[in-house]
């Protein structure tokens, strides 16, 4: 930053709060019409499986031909009914007359099954066919109201496809009301404790509340023209990622300001400074995760695919929020904002030499002292905690594991296993050539793992659709575990295997398998390519090959660590069952995409300082004026993401813990000790091929810091 040696400020001009004010009367408009939208998001988001694949898919091909076989608008509701002591003649004609009486009703198939006693006699099972078109979930809420009066020591619970999407719809419910409670409250709490301020968090916070507004509008707006396709966990990220990069950016501009009102005591005066040092760094980070989450429009996988452009949509409206609103906010509050502790006026203080970051100066200090040793050590500390990385356990869980804690879709599915064979109402389908229909049939009844199959009928005959047959497959394991997923799969070969058959296989579990199969592909095809995209956005802002290289390398070690320490808690402690596939992904995309932000944030003031001190007292000063407001950045982004964790998901908690343990690595290890002592033992090489690298350092001999080891 230049020293400010103008001991008066401009002339105060008239007006000059016309622009700010404009400004916030704008927000207000905007907020007005946009906020209402991020209450609204959950109407229009859809959380079945079934939607997020391609249409390529096999389970996606098979779902579009059974319309000619059945009514595909309806989805499996198993209702299961436990006595320990026997089922009772009244505990049947409960479930015969309550389930019969909603069939036909809006919501509601036309028909019921009659109740199905199971073999032991401790259990019954009733089969009811929920609409999927309008709201499912609500259509299961009346259902279970209707059978919350069973009698006396019967237990009743709806499961199958259509309780579970209810109990998702549930654990989603939170998204609007609890997850944005918590992720403001803890924001604004961490934000009192950095400025010791009561105004400026609250202007950090409005400032957040203004982008999710806008960003929920427009993919409100774009999920209803069917551009998008929204569901419960984009909605989460969107909602964590927006309160996350909003406050991230805001810390960074208010950092400056409070430089700049040192420095310069006419405040808009200030301001501009400010905001012309900090636009850039802010820039180049919501550029970075922007080019970082679009990647995932190269996804196979419909959900993932709609997330990219959603976090896009988000990463801009904080960008927009924190660099017009939060401006104009300063612009009018000046020093007030940080009332108690106003910024005084002294051009005499320079800043970023440490006088007003003592910590953080000391820190320089060290890590200036024995670079060598310390870039050492911490890798060797990072390289432990990556060694366990491949035992992250991310080949697919099963569906009934998708929940934290206890749900009725799964303690139905548990007493479902225990009494009857475990895919029964929930099965899986086969379409296959007319000509080959019977040799389907006897290679799918001879797989291990099915039941019983049988083809569809219409009267005495096979029903044929255009030369076609389907068959009926019901599983001898729950049709949401991956032990079916095996059986789909083992299904699939034997049906291969038949002379011109040209079977296909899908249902309920295939659809979960192809999920599973298609984010593994997702995976292995995305990571690589946000590593590229994320170089090349780094290679143009630092004007250097070398820097970006050692940047993305320190990043991805940080994040396997990550992964190396989740899968110790994770395979231990926490007791997992294991990850989807995707839960890497997303932690990689958004822990490269936002842990190097920090490096951003750190790098860009240090080439600023390098320009005009050189290298090494480029990093003294850069690490000295960044550290503390680049480590509350960190401590907020995860604490804002540790947020998701309160929503009753394993996917989401997973991530929740991923992105935060991430996050914390980045600030706290690789940015404050990795990379600073490597920039520094690499020299001005480190900004390799540009000018930079031959620029001496003319202020080392004056910098009060112990030489190198």
């Amino acid at each position: 930053m230049p020293d400010k040696t103008v001991s008066s400020p401009r002339p105060t001009r008239k007006l000059r709060w016309l622009i700010p004010a404009l400004l916030l009367l704008a927000w207000l408009i905007v907020g007005g019409i946009t906020g209402p939208f991020a209450g609204k998001l959950a109407s229009v988001a859809s959380n079945d499986n079934s939607s997020f694949l391609p249409a390529s898919a096999e389970s996606t091909q098979v779902q579009n031909l059974l319309a000619d076989f059945q009514d595909t608008d309806e989805i499996p509701g198993i209702v299961i009914a436990e006595r320990s002591s026997g089922i009772t003649p009244g505990d049947l004609e409960f479930l015969r007359t309550t389930t019969s009486d909603l069939a036909g009703t809006p919501g509601f198939g036309p028909a019921v099954s009659p109740p199905i006693p199971s073999q032991d006699g401790q259990a019954a099972q009733v089969f009811v066919p929920i609409q999927s078109a309008g709201e499912p979930a609500d259509t299961v809420e009346i259902l279970r109201d209707k059978l919350a009066n069973a009698p006396d020591g019967l237990t009743v619970a709806v499961t199958g496809p259509a309780g579970q999407v209810a109990d998702l719809g549930e654990a989603f419910a939170g998204i609007d009301g609890l997850l944005l409670l918590v992720a403001g409250a803890v924001v604004i709490l961490i934000l009192i404790v950095v400025y010791r301020s009561p105004i400026l968090p609250f202007v950090v916070v409005i400032s957040a509340v203004f982008a999710l507004g806008l960003a929920s509008g427009l993919v409100y707006f774009l999920t209803k023209q069917g551009v998008l396709d929204l569901n419960g966990q984009s909605q989460g990220i969107l909602f964590i990622l927006v309160f996350g990069a909003a406050t991230d950016y805001a810390l960074l501009l208010v950092s400056r300001y409070r430089e700049e009102l040192i420095a310069t005591e006419d405040k808009y005066a200030a301001l501009r400074q400010a905001w012309r040092a900090t636009i850039e760094p802010v820039a180049a980070s919501a550029g970075t995760v922007i080019a970082g989450v679009l990647c995932l429009l190269l996804s196979d996988l419909n959900s993932n695919k709609s997330l990219g452009p959603v976090a896009a949509i988000g990463i801009v409206a904080s960008f927009l929020a924190s660099m017009t609103f939060l401006p104009a906010a300063l612009a009018l509050l000046g020093r007030s904002a940080f009332w108690p502790l106003r910024p005084k006026y002294a051009p005499e203080t320079s800043a970023d030499s440490g006088a007003t970051h003592r910590l953080w100066k000391r820190i320089a200090d060290t890590v200036a002292s024995k670079p060598r040793a310390i870039w050492a050590g911490t890798l060797i500390v990072l390289l432990i905690g990556a060694a366990f990385a491949p035992t992250f356990k991310a080949d697919g869980i099963a569906s009934t594991d998708f929940f934290m804690g206890s749900v009725e879709s799964v303690e139905g599915a548990e007493i479902q296993a225990k009494h009857f064979d475990a895919g029964s109402g929930t099965p899986t389908y086969v379409i296959a050539d007319q000509a080959a229909g019977t040799a389907v049939l006897e290679a799918v009844r001879a797989t291990d793992g099915v039941a019983n199959a049988e083809l569809i009928t219409e009267g005495d005959a096979p029903k044929v659709v255009d030369g076609k047959v389907a068959i009926t497959a019901t599983l001898t394991d729950n049709a949401e575990s991956l032990a079916a997923q095996e059986t789909v799969t083992d299904i699939r070969s034997a049906v291969d295997s038949v002379p011109n058959a040209d079977a296909l296989v899908g249902g309920t579990t295939a659809i979960d398998l192809d999920t599973r199969e298609t984010s593994i592909h997702d995976r292995n095809l995305i990571i690589p390519i946000v590593l590229i995209v994320v170089f090349l956005v780094l290679v143009a802002l630092l004007r250097s090959i070398l820097a970006p290289a050692i940047l993305l390398a320190t990043t991805v070690l940080s994040f396997a660590t990550t992964l190396g320490v989740a899968a110790l808690l994770f395979n231990g402690p926490f007791g997992f069952p294991g990850a989807d596939p995707v839960v890497p992904l997303f932690a990689f995309v958004f822990l490269v995409a936002l842990g190097i932000d920090y490096n951003i944030f750190l790098m860009t003031r240090v080439r600023e300082e390098a320009l005009r001190h050189g290298t090494r007292i480029g990093m003294i000063r850069g690490l000295t004026a960044t550290g503390g407001v680049i480590t509350s950045a960190g401590v907020v982004l995860a604490a804002t993401f540790a947020a998701l964790a309160v929503i009753p998901l394993l996917f989401l908690a997973q991530v929740a813990f991923l992105v935060a343990f991430g996050v914390l690595i980045d600030t706290l290890i690789v940015r404050t000790l990795l990379v600073p002592a490597l920039t520094l033992d690499i020299g001005r090489k480190i900004w390799w091929p540009s000018a930079l690298t031959m620029k001496q350092d003319p202020d080392a001999a004056r910098e009060p810091v112990l030489d190198k080891a």
